[in-house]
């Protein structure tokens, strides 16, 4: 013949076209010299060669199995099954499994489908063969076929033919815990007899669950019946009394066998369901393939696990709302040691990653200002992070005052010298940054291989990252106590809604970096500049701009066209909002002229040095942002020129760097990390304040958990029935609110309806101009929401803890920005 009906078990020609998913793992596993009963592949090519006579009747026969049984194996066919029966030994007694070339792949098991015929002897082998080919087109399988939209022309059947191991034990074993995902885990099911038992669910097996090389866990089962070999086959008989409650496995046993799928998990490089049996104290192996539909495996990216503190997502962590990818957690680390380093202790963490989201140590911001005696100044840090709730006693690092001091005090120092030195070069920096950040992703986009691309790094994108995270520090220090007491002065002179309008007008000297996309939409949709022009300007700033997995605006014409199509739903123009704040100003200004005649020059200084210290803060953000963008464009550029796509963002940026330098071992860690993003992206955004050891997953899956506070300790803190926070910015408005999850639900905002949401940043200030009002659980007067609100005119309450708990979508509601508090109107 020249087609090749038969191969031997170990065959290296056994893949899965001619021999099925089966038959080419068993190969598999005797070439690499597990116990697998001896054996011999009859191929697709055989099955085909047998119903090329009838093969377009197969699809129309009303029953398959007669077609087939009518029909008899070529002569030549049946004579080479006949010699490879025969070189097993004499009348030896075999088990007959189908082989599909749609089965045991990673996705789609097909277990089961087709048929499997135990102690085969002699004559009757042909027959078994021809039935187990009929199977192929029994209901059951053509039904999950037609599920899985596999093809019928596609599969052919192949059949494995075996020694049958005449076992007084049997059963399945997972290399992994298909309950729990867990992949240090063996769990191994055993019964008495053949394992068709344990397969098609008879009996009710003992399970053993093997970690670290011991019996971790073992449930003894009645087992009540068991097969067992017969003269014609095999039958079900009941377990001998003595038996039926009897161990299967001992534990040295047990170990034995996961050792044996620990060595077929590494083979196969995945989990694996693997079906054994053993006869006088000898395992074998009959089959294996990969689990399907177990959890995939994750890691554990939470920080909060280091030590009892206090973390808040407040602030910086309303710029980075995302659960972030190993890169941009990269990213953001060096942008934290470069741009926030005043505020850390060395030998603590100063941002964390819990759950992939960022949070920032209150812990050790606290326990600095107390070791300082500057516990009066926390007023200032509530202004940036927000307010505690009352009771939350925040939990010190250990570590004694004097200790405090010694290391944080030389740190200072320098720190100011750094300062003081990149003030000078701020306008510089400012004036410079978007051409050198152009011409950064020029010269990416045109590195031509990996080596270069991370000898660029370290000589341009890298000091250029450090040099805008700088200037962001410089000009964020420059103020000092400037901002808090200028404001808290103001209102104790003015009051709350003279002195909130008295401190805008931060665009008048100079565009408020914040404003810049939603003022220069405006101006785009009026075609007074283009898009190119726009997407130059502002393409870098968005909802999502620290993570570098996703495109920024300037990427994508349809994030534009969006923004275009919302402006036409404005309740005001942006420019006739900041005209009226205007006149507020004007008229505030006149109101503190007429009372303080004497003060009035020396204050506007002090409000003109306030607007320049928020203006200069805003503009190095921005830049910093667009620096942001070229480490996205590197990244990018990373995954086309290893080949490896978006699989980089899965890298952490050492690992990257060593890829690119030629040493691709971290990539297999890129699956895992992958699962653990998707895991964690899935879960509701967690607590703004969390104390302790916090499990993301398991606080999730809790259908009493709190979006506001978190507290391990288990402190009973209240849960307020009113929503209070800070003044955002002044005014009274009643309407209806819409709570929105996120920037990308921003049509749901109709003109004239109030903004309820957990965090704003700039990627949601197109949508200001539509609000009447805006209320967040996260927030402070520093924050995005209240600058951006306190420049348009639009009342706002912030850092409120429970907005989104208490305020149900279509609620309608009283907003007092002045105040700060947001009333349920039924």
């Amino acid at each position: 013949m020249t087609l090749k009906a038969v191969l031997p078990l170990d065959d290296t020609a056994a893949d899965l076209a001619t021999v099925g998913g089966k038959g080419a793992s068993l190969a598999r596993l005797t070439r690499a010299g597990l116990p697998v009963p001896a054996g011999f592949h009859i191929t697709t090519d055989a099955y085909r060669a047998f119903v090329a006579a009838f093969r377009d009747e197969i699809p129309h026969a009303e029953d398959p199995r007669a077609l087939f049984a009518g029909h008899d194996l070529p002569a030549e066919l049946a004579a080479e099954i006949r010699r490879a029966y025969d070189a097993l030994g004499d009348d030896v007694p075999v088990a007959v499994r189908s082989s599909a070339t749609a089965e045991d792949l990673p996705d789609m098991s097909f277990a089961g489908q087709q048929d499997t015929y135990l102690n085969i002897r002699g004559d009757a082998l042909l027959d078994a063969v021809r039935r187990c080919w009929a199977s192929l087109w029994n209901p059951r399988a053509v039904a999950y076929r037609d599920q899985n939209g596999v093809p019928h022309d596609d599969v052919a059947l192949a059949v494995v033919v075996q020694e049958l191991v005449d076992a007084d034990a049997a059963g399945i074993m997972f290399t992994a815990n298909p309950v729990s995902g867990a992949r240090d885990e063996t769990v191994v099911n055993a019964s008495w007899g053949l394992g068709e038992a344990v397969v098609g669910g008879q009996v009710t097996p003992d399970t053993i669950v093997v970690s670290g090389g011991a019996v971790t866990q073992e449930q003894v089962s009645d087992k009540t019946v068991m097969t067992v070999r017969t003269p014609d086959g095999t039958r079900e008989r009941p377990v001998p009394d003595g038996l039926r409650r009897a161990a299967v496995l001992d534990a040295a046993q047990a170990v034995e066998l996961a050792a044996i799928g620990a060595r077929i998990q590494t083979l196969y490089g995945t989990p694996m369901d693997i079906e054994w049996a053993r006869r006088d104290g000898e395992f074998a192996i009959v089959q294996a393939r990969p689990i399907t539909g177990i959890k995939p495996q994750v890691e554990e990216w939470n920080d909060s696990l280091k030590g009892e503190y206090l973390w808040t997502g407040g602030n910086l962590g309303e710029a980075i709302p995302d659960v972030m990818t190993p890169m941009t957690w990269s990213f953001v680390r060096l942008f934290i040691h470069e741009a926030m380093s005043a505020s850390a202790l060395p030998g603590f963490d100063l941002v964390g990653n819990i759950g992939g989201r960022f949070y920032m140590n209150l812990s050790v911001v606290h326990s600095i200002a107390g070791a300082l005696g500057m516990r009066a100044r926390l007023g200032a840090v509530e202004q940036v992070f927000g307010k505690l709730p009352p009771g939350l006693g925040v939990p010190l690092v250990p570590v004694s005052r004097w200790e405090i001091i010694k290391r944080v005090l030389p740190m200072a120092i320098g720190i100011q010298r750094r300062v003081r030195t990149n003030l000078k070069g701020m306008r510089a920096f400012l004036a410079t940054s978007q051409r050198r950040c152009e011409e950064l992703r020029a010269t990416i986009a045109a590195t031509g291989s990996g080596p270069e691309l991370a000898g660029l790094w370290e000589r341009e994108i890298r000091p250029h990252l450090v040099t805008s995270c700088r200037m962001l520090e410089a000009a964020g220090r420059q103020g000092g106590a400037t901002l808090v007491w200028t404001r808290d002065r103001l209102r104790r002179m003015m009051g709350e809604v003279t002195a909130e309008a008295m401190l805008t007008g931060v665009n008048t000297d100079g565009e408020l970096a914040s404003l810049g996309p939603v003022m220069s939409l405006s101006r785009l949709a009026r075609g007074e500049i283009t898009r190119a022009e726009f997407a130059r300007a502002y393409g870098h700033r968005g909802p999502h701009e620290f993570e570098v997995s996703i495109p920024r605006p300037g990427e994508d014409d349809g994030w534009i066209d969006a923004q275009l199509a919302g402006l036409r739903d404005l309740r005001a123009d942006t420019e006739a909002l900041l005209a009226r704040q205007r006149k507020a100003r004007e008229e505030a200004w006149a109101g503190f002229a007429e009372r303080y005649p004497r003060q009035e020059a020396k204050m506007r200084a002090r409000v003109q040095r306030w607007n320049a210290v928020v203006r200069d803060r805003e503009s190095t953000r921005s830049e910093n942002m667009r620096a942001f963008w070229v480490l996205r464009a590197f990244a990018v550029r990373a995954g086309e020129l290893s080949g490896r796509g978006d699989d980089v963002f899965f890298l952490y940026l050492d690992e990257l760097l060593a890829l690119l330098r030629g040493d691709p071992s971290a990539l297999e860690r890129v699956p895992v990390r992958r699962a653990t993003y998707e895991r964690y992206a899935a879960l509701p955004l967690y607590p703004a304040l969390i104390v302790g050891h916090f499990d993301p997953v398991r606080w999730a899956a809790d259908p009493a958990r709190r979006v506001d506070v978190y507290d391990a300790r288990g402190t009973a803190l209240p849960v307020s029935d009113t929503v209070k926070g800070f003044p955002g910015a002044p005014g009274v408005v009643e309407g209806v609110a819409r709570v929105i999850s996120g920037p990308e639900e921003g049509d749901r905002l109709k003109p004239g309806e109030i903004l309820v949401t957990t965090l704003t940043n700039v990627g949601w200030t197109p949508m200001f101009p539509r609000a009447a009002a805006v209320v967040t659980d996260m927030g402070a007067p520093l924050s995005h929401a209240s600058i951006v609100a306190r420049e348009l005119g639009i009342p706002a309450v912030v850092g409120t803890g429970n907005a989104t708990m208490r305020v149900h979508d279509g609620d309608r509601i009283r907003v007092d920005g002045e105040r700060g508090t947001v009333e349920l109107l039924g």
